[in-house]
């Protein structure tokens, strides 16, 4: 089954194919960059992504995937939030969100933090579901790790013992939110299938 998603960060393109490399074949929606994209107006990641899979569908005929997803902070009351990717204002780089970030929780001891992954599937403008991955861990004082994209470097999981920015693509899909909500869409679209 050939599976389209519309993204264009590199980072989330890589995640997608690697999750999905054994059962589906992750292509970007043709054409997608001459598509103008939605205005993300939503309060929440499924919002988002829901307003984004419904948009984006009506471009392709089969099935298409979006995902919003980012970083909440309990001391920061959930932000970055559903601004994530722009914390920092328009079309910031990875590295000025990471440093507003750090900016904000100076001094703070509570540095419980989770990243939170909506994926929405649609078709022809009509959506098919939701799923949802989370996972759970701390913000650094600082990053560590090249790997990975956006705040991996400054997230923290315990049970590997160094940030998302510290281990291979491989080893983050093992647990990361944007994993766990393609491994239920992919068990769900197994399941039509079957």
């Amino acid at each position: 089954m050939n599976l389209y998603c519309a993204t264009t960060n590199p980072g989330k393109l890589r995640e997608f194919q690697k999750a999905l490399e054994h059962s589906d074949q992750v292509e970007t929606l043709p054409g997608l960059a001459s598509i103008a994209p939605p205005e993300e107006t939503g309060a929440t990641f499924e919002e988002n992504a829901i307003q984004k899979a419904l948009y984006y569908s009506k471009f392709c005929d089969g099935y298409l995937f979006v995902d919003d997803s980012g970083l909440e902070v309990a001391a920061l009351n959930g932000a970055p939030g559903v601004y994530s990717a722009r914390f920092a204002g328009p079309n910031p780089t990875d590295a000025a969100n990471n440093q507003l970030l750090l900016d904000r929780m100076r001094g703070v001891t509570d540095r419980t933090a989770r990243f939170v992954c909506i994926v929405a599937l649609a078709e022809s403008g009509r959506l098919v579901r939701t799923f949802r991955g989370e996972v759970e861990g701390r913000l650094l004082e600082a990053p560590r790790g090249d790997n990975g994209f956006g705040y991996d470097p400054l997230f923290f999981y315990p049970p590997f013992d160094c940030s998302f920015g510290e281990v291979p693509l491989e080893r983050k899909m093992e647990v990361s939110h944007r994993a766990e909500a393609l491994r239920q869409m992919r068990a769900y679209l197994n399941g039509m299938a079957g």
